[in-house]
């Protein structure tokens, strides 16, 4: 998986062809659009990496206002998150009630602990996965 910036469908074929081993790779884009929780963060160091996709799924019954509470309860936790180095990015998926996220924790258990304590976690379905450094990070080539 890879994070590219480009201005339009174009300039990213124009990235991924110039890429030598694009001749053995299948590329799957995904449009990632700003989130409204995102503390655009520049990645860390050291703590481990976590990669989070979220689905929320709102129970129909559910009125409006305690809706708009949550939310609210939401967006303020992901800012002490990320005031505490543990939420570095959010990216808002196709699709309704889609998110990425980008995370530092010291571990899977930091991790889990983190995504129960957000205000929307009864509402969501949570796939994560731990990264690793991959040799052709940009931020490693410096």
């Amino acid at each position: 998986m890879g994070l590219f910036a480009a201005v339009g469908d174009a300039q990213l074929e124009e990235v991924l062809a110039s890429m030598s081993l694009r001749v053995w790779r299948t590329d799957q884009v995904t449009p990632l659009s700003t989130h409204p929780n995102d503390p655009a963060l520049p990645a860390g160091t050291g703590a481990p990496e976590f990669l989070t996709t979220f689905t929320i799924t709102v129970p129909e019954s559910t009125p409006g206002q305690e809706v708009a509470d949550i939310e609210a309860r939401e967006a303020q936790r992901a800012k002490q998150l990320a005031g505490q180095g543990h939420l570095r990015r959010l990216w808002t998926l196709p699709g309704h009630g889609r998110a990425l996220g980008l995370w530092q924790a010291s571990g899977p258990a930091e991790m889990q602990a983190m995504l129960r304590s957000l205000p929307l976690d009864p509402w969501m379905t949570v796939q994560t996965t731990p990264l690793s450094p991959h040799p052709s990070d940009p931020a490693s080539l410096s």
